[in-house]
């Protein structure tokens, strides 16, 4: 059988345009442990671009531009509503976040899957998600 190449094959990365690069570079690798693939500053922008390695294979981009314009960021405003990312178990990861100030809402249950789930923000109050796989 020959494999579609037609189709999509999945998320290869999710951008995120971040109002404090240094603040949101250590939230996202030291906090959450991602591992940068590449750092370049692009000078004729005054920006700085981060590739951040997700253990699936995916990947996080952090931005920087020079006053970037506030967005809402609440779950249910227009737009992109959060990141989720998979987990084992949510307790070990919240108590992770836990131990860096970050405080993550009370554990909820999907209805229509069983598995459970929490929010949390980034430094830009971005909402992120934790779901849990295991």
């Amino acid at each position: 059988m020959t494999p579609d190449t037609t189709g999509l094959l999945g998320i290869h990365h999710a951008a995120l345009i971040c109002s404090d690069y240094a603040r949101s570079k250590d939230f996202y690798v030291r906090v959450l442990g991602l591992r940068i693939l590449a750092e370049n500053h692009r000078a004729a922008r005054d920006s700085w671009k981060l590739d951040l390695s997700l253990p699936d294979g995916g990947q996080l981009e952090l931005f920087s531009f020079p006053s970037p314009p506030a967005r809402p960021s609440r779950p249910e405003a227009q737009g992109l509503r959060h990141l989720a990312f998979r987990v084992a178990a949510l307790e070990p990861f919240i108590e992770r976040l836990a131990s860096h100030g970050v405080a993550c809402e009370p554990i909820r249950v999907d209805e229509y899957t069983g598995r459970r789930f929490t929010f949390f923000a980034d430094p830009d109050d971005l909402p992120l998600e934790l779901y849990e796989i295991g």
